[in-house]
């Protein structure tokens, strides 16, 4: 084990090696940012200095906190500090300053000027050594840039521990992802750390940036939820504990964070990061909570909308409870905090935090009396924050709160006073909130009277009014507790009256009543004060049985819900204890009934309890009536003194309360309801049993006249009681009650309905305020007197409705009509006509054009309504007639208001708006749909309207209204107005005519109506239609003159259903409409306009036809014009409507006749276009097949009929003939283009295809018609024969008509076809064909059989035939049936293939004939393969000659000779054995010439390169040897393809191969490098320079290739004779000895460069050339000059790549051979060659290769020598090369060895004559000292 004073020592032993060993220094140096590691060696520090101080300057520019540094780690000192000199203090101070720039410079390490700062810090200080693990961190952001790779390969090899994973990317020199980094930081919390301490010292010291915060947020965020994921556990307490101990690891770190208050995206980071932590934890309430307190501690205002929605989450994962004082405190500190948590809870759930924040401040509030949370609270809840159970917890706790809240911490009451002003909003708000707030009450059980009482203010929600539940308690006002106290009150008011007090219920109470109410609601709170204020002198209670004051002001109280249920509920008890009295039991207290009854249906169960109790008293008393006539109370002034009070006798009011009231007294109190279900159910029932449910105790039985007795009892009170909370609740009931013994309610309560009519608006508003009543609650109760059949009661409204002061009630109007509505259904016929007629009136009533309430509610209702028939035909005939108006309408006005039409239609359509909407507008209480009456009805608004009489304007209102009235009735129910309707279409056309204006809205409704009546005549035939009205001409007129579209479907549409009725009424008048189709509604791309069309078109033609078909006339013929109309109307159809309507029409008229005529028409009228074609060719295929013969029949026999004497139908269909106007010819021509067309359509394919293979009677009828139709054709070809154009397009039909047929059957009909004299239909027939077999699949076994049997009938016409065409058809049938079907049957093939290589086909002089040929042979050669051989010998020749004879003449069509390439292409892959040694060599010759002349190049290339892999391979380099000099004479290109194919067949054939055709190989490379001196010897000029150095090179390059595929034993002697060979010529013929040395040395170089050492002893063969070479040179000839320079290069390259096992060139012999003929190369200085590039090379490769000391002093000195030449150039060549060697070898010891012996050379060379001698010689001197490593002065001096 290494111990630490070990460990030491080697630390201590590494940095004195590292001292002085200088390559370590120099590799540290060169570790750079910047540049590369070469460069940055070289550089010193004063460069690099002023290089990185740039880039800093640049940074001070761009932010002013780095120039402190341009004195310190930038300073001009820095240049000589070194930190391995420096003290261990001076070292931590400098760690401080650089990661101090370190984290400045990080947020700039995008730009240069960053970079090349860090550059010197890294240079200079080496902070990728000492300061590697900030360095990192500063660069880690950027991970993913170029620049982090360049960090890691100038780190250190050993990584800081936390940024050891950075291993293999520092190998591998790549970027990491950041999944890794992510992995690192989940699973190494030390990774975290060091990042996370990193960003917050960054924050901490200012120096952070967007792109730190990002990287650490995101890291963070992925790891800490990677951390809770893997630490995730199925048993709890692991879990937490898991939890908590990652939070004692990320809690310190996002505690900083959150308070970072200056850093806002730091802590923004830091809200996403808790988040997460929260949301994927499990954590108990306690630790959220402290990191909400955390959050809000640290926030600032532009981080406080992040930190509430972090808040939000992080309360929604805490349980529900109130919020920390701390985290209330900041919240109370934020302004409009609700709006915030709104706009956050669109995307957040912010419910639990608000709700905790809430009951936080309503606990403050309680805890300390601070009420100033209460406003934010009641903002929480109005704006909907809060789910329903979370506002009942609220608003629960403000009850609490009301209730704990004392005077111990609100002494002043102020606390209570918010809080009491909160509840009552918040129990008056409407929606959920005061819902939430009843139901609270409800549910809690509060004693809310007390609450009540104790805040001085009603705080119950008038929502709860509404409600059903028996608990619900109502009050609407806030009643204000006077500040006097009871005790001064009760003296103030403690005095007797002066005069006697009225009645409380009075019009108008007593003045005293307000002081009493106030000094009442004082002393609810206490008994005892209740007590005392009933002995107060001003309430009279000892007068109580005589007089009406005291009884009253408590009725009034307790039926008021002004007043708080408390003390509603103390007004009835007090009466009750009244009662008890003995001067009460004689007195008949009747009057008080009816308010009881009220008090019983109180919201509040507890008034409810007391009234109940008050009833019991009541009945005690009745109990105690003894027969005696009794007093009874308040009979004469109750109301007013002038009145008397209805009243019952004593036993029927006993009866009543003993019978009816008493027995439900509990179930009234607990549902306010039941009295009203009660007192219903007695007045509607004579027994009890209607009550209770059951019939046996028949003590109960009301008579009829006690029944009588009560109701009017009940009607007195409610018609005469001022408080209208009374009447209300009694009307409740008795409205439901119809009558009784006769009498009904109408009759009783009328006059409370003439009252309250009668009441001045100003009265009703006042009253419905004081008593908090809706209007129109009151309205409609007072409407429910009303009863269906009581003339009375509808006289007195309707009469009511029409006074002009009810446009000021509109919600009384409305009302009156709803009970109109209501009742309609319940009335009689005659009550029913009566109330319309009169409804119909009002309507029509305000001549002004001014629209009342009233008028648009009777309209309303009108519509609304379900009118009868006879009502419908009353208003009906009650229009007036066009002819009486006329009388009234003088012709110039007409004219006049004509004109003013006219002017007012050429306005722009905003003007037209304008003027049409200039009548004055309705009031604002018009219901929409009296809104929708006036829009309806703007035809005689405007200019218009202002110049027509009255009486006209009124009959056109009444028309419109009327009409809208029927047709809003369902007019199909009422079939019997359909000739009323008729009749007011006809008097809207005289309307036409009389105001010059269409009306086209009326004549909309009219035929809406009639429309909707169709079904009705179609469904019941009892139904007729009048015939003799003329209802079709006027449907025409409609059509016709209207200038609206709607009027002109309606009409369209009404004519198509009256042709299915009564078809005699339209058929007459049909072509008008379907011209006028033609021109408008066809061309309308709406969805209603096709739904017009199709009716049309689908109800009346089908009629029509089948009139047409009754006469003597064609049906097409007669129906043309419909036909032409449609085609007429093509082009303007929308094109997505153009199918479905064309298709609908032909279906409609019988497709089998006039599915011809309309694409005949169709291409007549528009040509033979793509969109015409395409459209003819989709309605085609919509039909079957069988119609589409039937129709094609007919399109010939059309086209016939053109050429006929006699035109019949073409004259009408197409116009042929019509004053020769048009040309037939063209006609039928643009007809006969549409017949291929149609031919081809794939559905007649794919059905004629299917059922040609059945034998049912369908296919049979299929055959039949396709053979009349062929016949057909073909005697239309034979008639057009004189017309070419037109005979060429029947052939293009016949041969689409073959072409629908299977193969089979097809070539049955061919076999008949071929004998016909017509050779273009043979030929075209034949072509098909060949189409035919290009569509047929391989596996079709049918269609293979069929094609074989036919092969010797194509062979035939290949040999008989004389047609060229045709003979050419034939051949590419024979080629393509082959190449699909004949491996099937390859016997039948190869006669075929035959007859197309015999003298009938391929010997033929037609070259086109001749290629069809070869190609089909080729085919053949790869079908039948051996079973062709025998054809062979005759086609080869045939095509080599045709080749041969292509090239000779120069024949510009290449196609011949690629059509013989494919053939002979062909054998090569599949006979190659079939091509001979003759062959081939005739082959190569004629692909030579072709070369040359480019004939045919990529199919001869192939042909070539298919041969050199697939011949034997001494038969092809026999060929290529015997093919070389025709090559080369050939020119450059053919040369190039030879040597090319050679490398395919080198590349082809094995090494074994190979080796076996070494020698003939041989024989060829060396023509091929003897081609230099070759032409050099002939004047050929084909081939320049730069085509023989192309040349060399590629046969340099297949030698190679060659080469690679020998071994050692069978290339050796190649290589010995090819160097024998190089120097066999004579030494006489120099010229060209030396060329094929140059072409060899050229080889010599490829060949040592490329296999390098494993030739080196390859070149004992070459020195004797070489040093031959450099002997004799004569550099004064330039191609000895290129000689001289081959043989440098290729010593060397072979110097290059000796190494030290071989040791070649360190044998004597070899160096002794080559190393002085390379001295004395640089006596050739002198006469000015340059040396350096050739020469100096190969003596440094030499002097490297050889690595002897001796050889090095031999080679020196022989140096040395030409430095005391007289020549300056042979000694700066010398001294040149002597620094070459010494850069090379310089550190070698040997070799420095040798500096002695140089010395004095040195010193003579400093003073050399020559100024650039002695220039180079200092360099020298220079490189020595480098290498040396010291200074040369000493020893030169």
């Amino acid at each position: 084990m290494t111990t630490a004073l070990a460990a030491q020592l080697a630390q201590i032993n590494s940095n004195i090696k590292e001292a002085v060993d200088l390559k370590a220094q120099k590799a540290a140096h060169s570790k750079s940012l910047i540049f590369e590691p070469r460069i940055a060696a070289t550089q010193n520090f004063q460069t690099l200095y002023s290089i990185c101080r740039e880039g800093f300057d640049d940074l001070c520019r761009l932010d002013a906190h780095f120039v402190s540094f341009g004195t310190t780690i930038f300073s001009e000192q820095s240049r000589d500090e070194d930190r391995s000199q420096m003290t261990q203090d001076e070292n931590a101070e400098l760690d401080k300053k650089i990661e101090s720039f370190l984290r400045l410079v990080g947020s700039r390490l995008r730009l240069s000027p960053a970079i090349k700062a860090l550059e010197w810090l890294i240079r200079r200080f080496r902070i990728h050594q000492y300061n590697t693990a900030m360095l990192i961190a500063t660069f880690l952001p950027y991970h993913s840039l170029p620049a982090f790779t360049t960090l890691l390969d100038i780190l250190p090899s050993t990584l800081p521990a936390e940024f050891r994973f950075l291993d293999p990317y520092k190998r591998s020199l790549t970027q990491p992802p950041r999944s890794v980094l992510v992995h690192r930081a989940t699973h190494h919390p030390e990774f975290m750390s060091v990042i996370s301490q990193y960003t917050l010292q960054s924050c901490r010291s200012q120096q952070h940036y967007p792109v730190l915060i990002s990287f650490w947020a995101s890291i963070m965020l992925e790891a800490v939820t990677g951390m809770l994921d893997m630490m995730r556990s199925g048993r709890r307490s692991v879990q937490k504990s898991n939890d908590q101990a990652l939070l004692h690891q990320i809690g310190p770190v996002l505690s900083e964070a959150l308070v970072m208050d200056k850093v806002s995206d730091l802590q923004i980071a830091a809200y996403m990061i808790t988040v997460a932590y929260v949301s994927h934890g499990d954590l108990d309430d306690a630790v959220i909570t402290a990191l909400m307190d955390q959050v809000v501690e640290g926030w600032t205002p532009s981080t406080v909308r992040p930190g509430l929605v972090c808040l939000s989450i992080l309360a929604h994962h805490r349980s529900a409870k109130q919020t920390s004082r701390k985290t209330t405190k900041a919240l109370l500190k934020i302004s409009g905090l609700s709006d915030m948590l709104v706009v956050i809870g669109k995307e957040h759930t912010v419910e639990k935090l608000a709700y905790g924040f809430c009951v936080a401040l309503v606990d403050r509030l309680v805890r300390k009396g601070e009420a100033n949370g209460l406003p934010i609270v009641e903002s929480v809840i109005s704006k909907q924050i809060l789910s329903e159970q979370q506002l009942g917890f609220v608003v629960k706790s403000l009850i609490l709160a009301a209730h704990k809240t004392e005077d111990d911490v609100d002494d002043e009451g102020r606390a209570r006073k918010a809080l009491a002003s909160t509840i009552v909003r918040l129990s008056q708000a409407a929606g959920d909130t005061g819902r939430v707030f009843a139901k609270t009450i409800e549910d809690t059980g509060f004693d809310v009277e007390e609450l009540e009482m104790k805040l001085g203010t009603a705080i119950r929600p008038k929502l709860i009014a509404s409600q059903t539940q028996p608990e619900a308690m109502d009050e609407d006002l806030e009643i204000a507790i006077t500040t006097e106290d009871f005790s001064s009150g009760f003296e103030r008011l403690n005095n007797p009256p002066e005069t006697h007090l009225d009645s409380c219920l009075s019009s108008s109470p007593p003045d005293i009543f307000t002081d009493l109410c106030s000094l009442y609601l004082t002393a609810c709170n206490s008994p005892e004060n209740l007590t005392a204020f009933e002995t107060v002198a001003s309430l009279q209670s000892s007068q109580a049985t005589n007089g009406t004051f005291f009884f009253t002001f408590f009725m009034r109280i307790w039926c008021s819900p002004r007043y708080p249920a408390l003390a509603r509920r103390s007004a009835l008890q007090m009466v009750k204890e009244r009662l008890k009295s003995a001067d009460c039991t004689t007195i008949d207290f009747q009057a008080m009934v009816p308010y009881c009854i009220a008090a019983l249906s109180d919201p509040s169960k507890k008034v409810r309890r007391a009234a109940a109790d008050l009833v019991a008293v009541i009945d005690a008393l009745c109990e105690q009536h003894d027969g005696r006539t009794r007093i009874t109370w308040g009979l004469e002034k109750l109301y007013n003194a002038t009145e008397s009070t209805e009243r019952m006798s004593t036993e029927t009011a006993r009866k009543m309360l003993q019978n009816v009231v008493v027995p439900s007294l509990e179930e009234c109190v607990l549902n306010a309801d039941h009295i009203h279900a009660v007192v219903q159910n007695a007045l509607n029932s004579s027994s009890r049993a209607s009550v209770d449910g059951s019939g046996k105790d028949r003590k109960g039985h009301l008579s009829h006249g006690t029944r009588l007795s009560v109701f009017a009892f009940l009607a007195a009170h409610v018609i005469q009681t001022p408080l209208i909370i009374v009447k209300l609740r009694l009307l409740k009931a008795m409205n439901q009650v119809k009558g009784v013994s006769g009498t009904t309610r109408t009759e009783l309560l009328l006059p409370l309905l003439q009252w309250w009519v009668s009441l001045p608006t100003e009265t009703i508003d006042s009253i419905c305020i004081a008593e908090d009543i809706e209007q129109s609650t009151m309205d409609e109760a007072v409407m429910d007197i009303l009863l269906p059949n009581e003339r009375a009661g509808l006289d007195f409204l309707l009469e009511v409705v029409q006074k002009p002061e009810m446009n000021s009630r509109p919600a009384f109007v409305r009302a009156a009509f709803g009970r109109i509505k209501k009742m309609w259904s319940s009335m009689k016929l005659d009550a029913k006509h009566n109330v319309a007629e009169k409804l119909l009136e009002l309507t029509l009533e305000d001549p002004s054009g001014d629209v009342s309430a009233v008028s648009a509610e009777a309209a309303d209702l009108l519509k609304n309504v379900e009118l009868t028939t006879d009502i419908l035909l009353v208003f009906l005939e009650s229009l007036e007639s066009a002819a009486k108006l006329a009388v009234e309408f003088p012709s110039t006005k007409r004219r006049r208001l004509s004109s003013s039409e006219n002017m007012q239609t050429d306005l722009p359509p905003s003007k037209r708006r304008r003027s049409s909407s200039s009548a004055s507008k309705p009031t604002e209480s018009l219901s929409p749909s009296h809104k929708q009456n006036r829009t309806s009805s703007l035809e005689v608004d405007g200019p218009v309207a202002t110049q027509l009489p009255l009486k006209v304007i009124q009959a056109l209102k009444q028309v419109t209204f009327i009409l809208q009235i029927v047709e809003g009735s369902e007019p199909a129910k009422h079939p019997q107005l359909l000739n009323a309707l008729f009749n007011t279409l006809s008097e809207l056309q005289h309307f036409r005519a009389l105001l010059g204006s269409e009306h086209g809205y009326l004549q909309k409704l009219v035929l809406d109506s009639l429309l909707a009546m169709m079904p009705a005549y179609e469904n019941d035939k009892s139904l007729k239609i009048d015939g003799s009205g003329g209802y079709g001409d006027l449907l025409v007129t409609c059509i016709q003159k209207s200038s609206s579209p709607a009027v002109q479907k309606t009409a369209l549409l009404l004519v198509a259903r009256l042709a299915n009725v009564a078809p005699d009424l339209v058929l007459n008048s049909v072509m008008p409409i379907f011209t006028f189709m033609g021109s408008s509604v066809l061309r309308q791309s709406d969805d209603y306009s096709a739904h017009v069309i199709n009716q049309t078109v689908e109800q009346v033609v089908p009629p029509l036809i089948a009139s047409l078909r009754k006469g003597k006339r064609s049906p097409v013929a007669g129906a043309s014009e419909i036909l032409l109309s449609f085609v007429t109307a093509f082009e303007h159809i929308p094109s997505h409507r153009r199918l479905g309507l064309f298709v609908s029409l032909v279906k409609t008229a019988g497709a089998e006749d006039f599915l011809f005529a309309l694409l005949a028409m169709l291409v007549n009228k528009y040509g033979f276009t793509g969109e015409v074609l395409r459209f003819a060719g989709e309605v085609f295929n919509y039909f079957e097949v069988e119609v589409q013969f039937q129709s094609l029949i007919k399109h010939v026999s059309l086209i016939g009929d053109i050429f006929q004497s006699k035109r019949t139908l073409s004259t009408v269909l197409l116009g042929a003939g019509e004053d020769n106007k048009q040309d037939p010819q063209k006609i039928a021509l643009s007809q006969l283009n549409m017949l291929p067309h149609l031919l081809s359509s794939r559905k007649l394919t794919a059905h004629v295809s299917t059922l040609a293979e059945r034998d049912d009677m369908d296919a049979a009828k299929i055959r039949e018609l396709y053979a009349s139709l062929l016949k057909d054709i073909l005697s239309l070809a034979e008639t057009l024969k004189p017309y070419k154009a037109l005979h060429s397009r029947c052939g293009d039909a016949v041969s689409k008509m073959l072409n629908l047929l299977s193969i089979g059957e097809f070539i049955k009909s061919v076999e008949t076809l071929l004998d016909r004299p017509d050779a273009v239909v043979r030929r075209k027939v034949l072509r098909a064909l060949q189409d035919r077999i290009d569509q047929e699949r391989q596996a079709n076994a049918a269609a293979r059989s069929a094609l074989l049997a036919f092969l010797p009938q194509l062979t035939a016409i290949i040999r008989a035939s004389d047609d060229m065409p045709y003979k050419h058809i034939a051949v590419e049938c024979v080629d393509k049936i082959a190449e699909k079907f004949g491996k099937k049957d390859p016997e039948a093939v190869t006669a075929a293939a035959e007859t197309i290589a015999g003298d009938q086909c391929l010997g033929q002089s037609d070259v086109r004939l001749r290629i069809m040929a070869l190609c089909c042979l080729a085919s053949l050669v790869d079908v039948l393969q051996d079973g062709i051989v025998q054809i062979l010998p005759i086609a080869i020749p045939k095509c080599l000659a045709y080749m041969k004879e292509s090239v000779e003449n120069g024949s510009a069509d290449a196609e011949l000779p690629k059509a013989s390439y494919a053939l002979m292409t062909a054998l090569a892959q599949h006979l190659p054995y079939m091509v001979s040694k003759s062959y081939l060599t005739q082959l190569l010759a004629i692909s030579s010439a072709s070369a040359e002349h480019n004939v045919a190049g990529e199919a001869r290339i192939e042909c070539l390169q298919s041969l050199a892999k697939q011949l034997d391979a001494k038969l092809m380099f026999s060929a290529l040897e015997a093919n070389w000099s025709i090559a080369t004479e050939s020119g450059f290109t053919a040369t190039k393809e030879y040597l090319d194919i050679l490398g395919v067949a080198i590349d082809k054939h094995t090494k074994l191969t190979i080796a076996k055709n070494g020698q003939l190989l041989s024989t060829i490379f060396r023509a091929a490098f003897d081609l230099r001196r070759e032409q050099c010897t002939k004047s050929n000029e084909s081939f320049t320079p730069g085509h023989l150095s192309r040349i060399e090179d590629t046969t340099n390059a297949v030698a190679l290739r060659m080469i690679f595929k020998l071994n050692d034993a069978s290339f050796r002697p190649i290589f010995s004779q090819l160097m024998d060979w190089a120097v066999a010529l004579p030494e006489s013929d120099s010229t060209g000895r030396n060329l094929r040395l140059l072409s060899v040395f050229n080889f010599l170089i490829a060949f040592f460069d490329s296999l390098k050492a494993a030739v080196t002893s390859y070149a004992s063969y070459v020195i004797e050339a070489a040093v031959g070479v450099l002997r004799t040179a004569n550099l004064r000839n330039q191609e000895q000059v290129e000689l001289w320079k081959k043989v440098l290069h290729t010593l060397s390259k072979c110097f290059e790549h000796d190494n030290d096992d071989i040791k070649f060139w360190q044998a004597p012999a070899h160096f002794g051979a080559v190393a002085p003929a390379l001295t004395a190369q640089f006596a050739h200085a002198a006469a000015g060659v340059d040396l350096y590039q050739d020469l100096f090379p190969a003596v440094v490769e030499l002097a490297a290769a050889a690595d002897s000391r001796d050889h090095w002093k031999e080679l020196n000195g022989a140096l040395l020598k030409h430095l005391r030449s007289e020549h300056a150039a042979v000694r700066l060549a010398a001294v040149k090369c002597e620094q070459a060697l010494w850069e090379r070898l310089g550190g070698a010891d040997e070799w420095q060895d040798m500096l002695p012996e140089t010395g004095p050379y040195l010193s003579e060379l400093q003073e050399d004559d020559d100024e650039e001698v002695e220039r180079e010689t200092h360099r020298w001197i220079v490189v020595i000292e480098g290498k040396m490593g010291t200074q040369l002065d000493g020893m030169l001096q």
